[in-house]
């Protein structure tokens, strides 16, 4: 079997058998964005890393390296937010060619020093190698939490409501728009969206809200899509789901340029990724006073887009009409080797 054909996901639930099945010391170790650890003192230690890489992630013609400084610490900065942690230390993994000009390595530090600086952290050490055949930046970022705030992906309870912060399917819309420039949109959608793509901002604050509160039982955040990731959910918390359609917040950006481009924004919205918004479950009785909590503390806004069923339930999208649709989960999202 070639890795293309078992997909990212297989290829981590295979890699699993060869780790150690875990010690007293490791409260979570393989299968959420961030491993929880114990180290003796009254908070747990959080870790997690991620990678871009000069035409996979990324291309150098369509991004600055201050954008992608900011981008590397931004998407693993998400994943301590969608645990309720605070981020604190990172190491820093660079391959470069070795004529890549000396100020593209000043541009990306300034964007990784601002990034981390508002997550009230900082850099403290890394690596440098030499590699001819493009530019790799890995980030390995670590954390801290009170046990009691943190929030996993495996609680999830039939029942709970779905939730979901900001807007979906901008980042997606910025990455069609800076892919196609015959796409033609207004200035201001086509600034919102290619920010939202190149530059995310993570949900740092309204993570650690959501994790103080004691009221969420489930959380993520929107880096492979919103169908996508609500599968992390339900397969980690043994649950399905379905999601409203009309209840998802699209953004504004994502339905002028998904309308340019001849497409339907809700698709983006689902299944676009890179929106590093919050998408979290709550106990019905809860989850309208969570919203308020967010917008009143954050200025963040959230909205109700659907309910956790039964664990014999796929994760299906209801329609306005009553229709529902279980087929646009199937390859939806982002899935590494399932592009290839």
């Amino acid at each position: 079997m070639r890795i293309s054909e078992l997909g990212e996901f297989g290829l981590i639930d295979r890699i699993a058998r060869f780790l150690p099945p875990g010690s007293p010391d490791v409260i979570l170790g393989i299968g959420d964005d961030v491993a929880v650890l114990r180290t003796g003192g009254h908070e747990y230690l959080l870790a997690t890393c991620d990678i871009q890489i000069e035409g996979v992630h990324f291309l150098p013609e369509k991004i600055t390296p201050y954008q992608l400084g900011r981008k590397i610490v931004a998407i693993n900065v998400s994943d301590i937010a969608a645990m309720g942690g605070y981020p604190a230390w990172a190491l820093a993994s660079l391959a470069l060619p070795p004529s890549k000009d000396v100020s593209f390595v000043d541009e990306l530090y300034q964007g990784m020093y601002e990034q981390i600086e508002a997550a009230d952290a900082t850099i403290v050490g890394g690596n440098i190698s030499k590699n001819d055949y493009g530019i790799l930046v890995d980030l390995f970022l670590m954390g801290k939490a009170e046990p009691q705030c943190l929030v996993y992906r495996h609680g999830a309870r039939h029942g709970d409501l779905i939730l979901v912060t900001g807007t979906l399917g901008d980042s997606r819309a910025g990455f069609e728009a800076i892919r196609d420039p015959r796409i033609k949109v207004s200035e201001k959608a086509q600034k919102q969206a290619v920010e939202r793509h190149l530059t995310p901002q993570p949900r740092l604050k309204e993570g650690q809200l959501l994790g103080r509160c004691g009221k969420v039982h489930a959380m993520v955040d929107v880096s492979d899509g919103l169908l996508a990731d609500l599968e992390h959910i339900g397969r980690a918390s043994a649950v399905g789901a379905e999601i409203w359609a009309k209840d998802v917040p699209v953004g504004a950006a994502c339905l002028e340029v998904a309308s340019a481009a001849g497409v339907e924004g809700l698709d983006w919205a689902l299944s676009g990724g890179e929106d590093y918004e919050l998408l979290f479950t709550a106990p019905p009785d809860e989850a309208r006073e969570i919203g308020m909590l967010l917008l009143n503390e954050t200025g963040t806004s959230c909205r109700i887009i659907g309910r956790i069923t039964s664990a014999e339930d796929d994760i299906q999208v209801v329609f306005p009409d009553g229709s529902k649709s279980s087929s646009l989960v199937e390859r939806k999202g982002w899935d590494h080797f399932a592009q290839s």
